[in-house]
């Protein structure tokens, strides 16, 4: 037998094992292959087009052109294209301004390029019926990704590494093979592909990953560290397969309401569990709302759980890509409001009916009511300025908590008449961005509390003072 027939028998060995235990395919699936235009993803298409017939496969080769790296991107895209009409192929080649999507969202290359990519494969799957979308992903790409999230400091599931098959539809057949036996099988078949300059960019980790400090384990630790890596990610994705089967009950319980973007949860259910468990409810919360967990790290997830089990009622954390966590009460929302809402503030106006905290989102604040003693009023000099005491008999409920208006007047403890909020603000050098954050509290539609700064004359405390009411600003 030929050493060349030796390779291909036991690369096609690997590929169908691989198929058999992850169950990658069913008889009559359509495949949507991913074709880079490199050595992994060419080697994938001429193994499935010999393995079509077998499986009762329908194929078709998908291309995205990032418009990265200028003619050489164009280069591949066109070498991607003949290799589909040599096949006799459908083929699905776009061009998509990556660049612009990675300044739009400030991303790094490397993960815009990747949200395009997965983009672009679903849509076309979508469109044209393919249940499949087969990746050119391997062994030493898993074990470097598992490599790269130990580093980082990531927890069983970042260490678990490339699944084999996600969403049962994303399959990679290829991902009990090598590097080198991919690089074997392509140099006896004489087969061409063409090389992204970029893999050899060192200003990419993983490329620092793949091309010092692997080949350094390779040489002084263990010759085996690939295969080391890809059986640790086995062991974490069969025990965090058995972990998340066993939250999912604890999770429901602690889900009061969700929709496509948002999750409400039960603060009271989650402080009552053990903390490893709530870490884990909240990324699960987080990735049912941002639908994966990239760039969402360990440290991410304890602040949410911090933030639950602060003792104050109100706060709010934002996390990475337009992610929004907000304590309320006894409510956890975690929402994905985008950079546009992040970044900009609009008019808000609520209502208020009676004692209680009321979350002001826009201001990134709250405002806690409360009546109190007249001798539980602090001494001139002694009050904060996040708290103000009000004569309860001069208000009327319910009461409104809004932003500023063009109009705006009120009378400024201490001062005679009325004066222009817009003045007030400047006088007391207060920016235009707090201004139009600034919390307004209103009763019978006049200001009473330009909260965190002055009260109204109007219902200020005095000697027939019998009822008080305190406010307090409360910030996120």
């Amino acid at each position: 037998m030929s050493k060349k027939i030796d390779i291909e028998t036991k690369i096609l060995q690997t590929v169908r094992a691989a198929i058999a235990r992850y169950g990658m395919f069913a008889e009559g699936d359509r495949v949507l292959v991913a074709v880079s235009g490199g050595a992994d993803s060419v080697a994938l298409v001429h193994l499935l087009h010999g393995l079509a017939g077998e499986y009762s496969l329908t194929l078709a080769v998908a291309h995205l052109n990032h418009s990265l790296r200028g003619p050489e991107s164009d280069r591949d895209a066109e070498f991607v294209a003949a290799l589909a009409r040599n096949f006799d192929l459908p083929l699905f080649l776009e061009k998509k301004d990556v660049p612009g999507f990675q300044r739009h969202w400030r991303l790094s290359p490397e993960e815009a390029a990747r949200r395009v990519r997965y983009e672009f494969y679903d849509a076309v799957a979508s469109q044209n019926r393919f249940n499949k979308i087969a990746l050119g992903h391997h062994a030493d790409d898993n074990a470097e990704l598992v490599l790269m999230n130990l580093l980082r400091g990531s927890g069983p599931l970042g260490l678990s590494g490339i699944a084999p098959v996600r969403d049962d539809k994303f399959v990679r057949p290829l991902i009990g093979l090598k590097r080198s036996e991919i690089m074997a099988y392509i140099a006896e078949r004489k087969i061409a592909f063409v090389a992204d300059s970029s893999n050899r960019d060192p200003a990419y980790r993983r490329n620092k990953i793949r091309h010092h400090l692997i080949p350094e384990l390779v040489r002084s630790y263990n010759p085996a560290i690939v295969e080391s890596l890809n059986r640790l990610g086995e062991i974490l994705q069969a025990e965090d397969q058995w972990i998340a089967d066993a939250i999912e009950p604890v999770f429901a319980a602690c889900v009061l309401n969700r929709g496509f973007n948002w999750i409400e949860l039960a603060l009271p259910e989650i402080n009552a569990l053990e903390l490893a468990v709530a870490r884990r409810i909240i990324r699960k919360a987080i990735m049912s709302v941002k639908k994966d967990l990239r760039r969402i790290t360990f440290l991410h997830a304890d602040s949410v759980v911090g933030l639950a089990k602060k003792k104050r009622a109100c706060g709010r954390l934002d996390l990475p890509e337009g992610l929004r966590v907000i304590k309320d009460g006894e409510t956890l929302t975690i929402k994905k409001v985008g950079p546009e809402t992040s970044a900009a503030v609009v008019n808000y106006c609520y209502t208020i009916t009676g004692e209680g905290t009321t979350l002001i989102e826009e201001a990134d604040a709250a405002i806690k009511l409360v009546e109190i003693g007249t001798a539980e009023v602090p001494g001139f000099g002694e009050a904060e300025r996040s708290r103000a005491f009000f004569d309860l008999d001069c208000l009327r409920f319910p009461l409104v908590v809004r932003n500023f208006r063009p109009g705006d007047r009120f009378s400024p403890l201490g001062l005679e008449g009325t004066q222009k909020l817009k003045k007030f603000f400047s006088d007391h050098k207060i920016s235009a961005g707090q201004r139009k954050k600034c919390p307004l509290l209103l009763s019978a539609d006049k200001i009473i509390w330009v909260a965190g700064h002055r009260i109204d004359n109007s219902v200020r405390l005095g000697p027939r003072t019998r009822r008080v009411l305190m406010a307090e600003l409360l910030l996120a």
